[in-house]
């Protein structure tokens, strides 16, 4: 696709891309329009507001996770933060039990390449209205992708965008190899919890992106394109098997 170079120079790195108009975007870099995708705005209940006990919530598992977060947590944080095309297999291939890379399983990539953009579209509605403040930016800290600091400040929090893709790529790949299901979920809980361990997001933005992740997957499965594809990739991963277990 000749969009496909504009978009490595114009998107580096991670989420920045999803500053940009839909209409950039070829109609097969996704399965949903922004009109099919489940709407943030209308499902989601509003983020906690200043001095409810949500937002004490909140704030409170900002402050624990200050003191709880290990080096590793940090740097696994940093691995996840990266969504970009060429990386959005590595966070979830050792619990799924196979390299997902565009060499190995490109059906498989390709698939959870347009859910990507489909993640886009359902978390953009409420994003924009509450254009909530992030957490590193309330209590000037760092985060673990300081490059993009600048970027995503200006891109609400609320519901966390990586989580929803995280989310819905566990569902997947769990339908996908129901043998590694427990694996893949808790790496797909472990994904979102990385973006509170990154201060980047409060932690009720990643229990939204989950419920946008689950509300995103059930819409997908109405999708014949969607169906047709995740078919494709059980065979391809089916066949992988084969050959690992010869």
């Amino acid at each position: 696709m000749k969009l496909n170079k504009f978009f490595k120079l114009s998107c580096m790195p991670l989420f920045t891309c999803a500053l940009l108009s839909p209409s950039l975007y070829a109609a097969d870099d996704s399965y949903l329009t922004p009109h099919q995708a489940p709407n943030s705005l209308l499902i989601l209940p509003e983020p906690p507001a200043p001095s409810s006990a949500g937002f004490i919530r909140d704030q409170s598992i900002f402050k624990q996770m200050q003191l709880e977060r290990s080096e590793a947590k940090w740097k696994q944080a940093a691995i996840d933060a990266d969504v970009s095309n060429e990386h959005l297999g590595v966070p979830f291939s050792e619990a799924f039990g196979l390299e997902i890379s565009e060499k190995n399983t490109p059906i498989l990539f390709n698939l959870l390449r347009k859910v990507k953009r489909d993640s886009r579209y359902s978390t953009q509605d409420a994003k924009k209205h509450y254009n909530r403040k992030r957490p590193f930016a309330h209590f000037g800290v760092k985060t673990c992708t300081p490059h993009e600091e600048t970027s995503l400040n200006q891109n609400g929090s609320y519901p966390s965008g990586h989580t929803t893709i995280g989310w819905t790529y566990a569902l997947i790949l769990a339908e996908i190899r129901p043998d590694r299901q427990n694996e893949i979920f808790k790496r797909g809980f472990d994904f979102g919890q990385s973006r509170v361990i990154c201060n980047m997001h409060w932690q009720s933005d990643v229990d939204a992106g989950r419920i946008t992740g689950a509300a995103q997957f059930a819409r997908l499965q109405a999708d014949p394109t969607f169906q047709a594809d995740i078919a494709k990739a059980k065979i391809e991963v089916q066949h992988l098997l084969n050959k690992i277990l010869k």
